[in-house]
């Protein structure tokens, strides 16, 4: 013999324990997803990701205990030559990098620091320092960059503070540009190196 059982309904048409437990799971899930917002990234977490990216021979992550701040570094391998022969320089790469307070990472970085270093017996971008990306896309213009030199070291530097959005247009495949006077390709460790740098900075 079949038992009938009495459900009530609440708003929205919605069985009433149906509701309840809806609202209960729900909460528990904005709950946890708020948890670990809040707790964000730790270096031991950073490091991990940075072993499971295998780009622990790439990058740093180092802690200064006087400004109580951490910074996250990559050093790319250097340039093709055809490249370097254009510039006129003896060698091309570049660092990327972002700081944070304490050990732990709690808000997304807005922006990452990206210098080519660039070894040379002289100048060779200290009146041409424009960076416009030309592959993979419309064209970009990233502006000029904010320029230093070291003639004892015979170094050059073109700092440029580049967005997330930015960043993750150099991290694509293919990606060619434009610097002073001449073209430039990444090379494959150079795009996995940005594109690993976009998701360790990433909650």
């Amino acid at each position: 013999m079949a038992v009938a059982r009495l459900v009530t309904f609440g708003a929205g048409g919605y069985p009433q324990g149906v509701v309840k437990g809806t609202f209960f799971y729900t909460f528990l899930a904005l709950f946890f997803v708020s948890t670990a917002v809040a707790q964000g990234k730790s270096a031991d977490a950073l490091k991990k990701q940075i072993k499971d990216l295998k780009s622990d021979k790439v990058f740093t992550l180092t802690y200064d205990q006087g400004s109580d701040s951490s910074k996250l570094m990559a050093i790319a391998e250097g340039f093709g030559q055809r490249e370097v022969d254009c510039s006129g320089a003896r060698a091309i790469n570049f660092a990327a990098a972002f700081t944070f307070i304490t050990k732990t990472i709690v808000k997304e970085p807005e922006t990452i620091n990206l210098t080519f270093w660039v070894l040379t017996k002289k100048p060779q971008f200290a009146f041409d320092h424009h960076w416009t990306i030309t592959g993979a896309g419309e064209p970009l213009d990233l502006g000029d960059a904010r320029y230093a030199a070291k003639a004892s070291e015979n170094m050059e530097y073109l700092n440029f503070v580049l967005s997330r959005e930015n960043l993750k247009r150099l991290s694509a495949s293919g990606t060619t540009f434009r610097l002073g006077k001449c073209e430039f390709a990444f090379t494959l460790q150079q795009t996995k190196l940005l594109a690993d740098m976009l998701a360790l900075s990433k909650l």
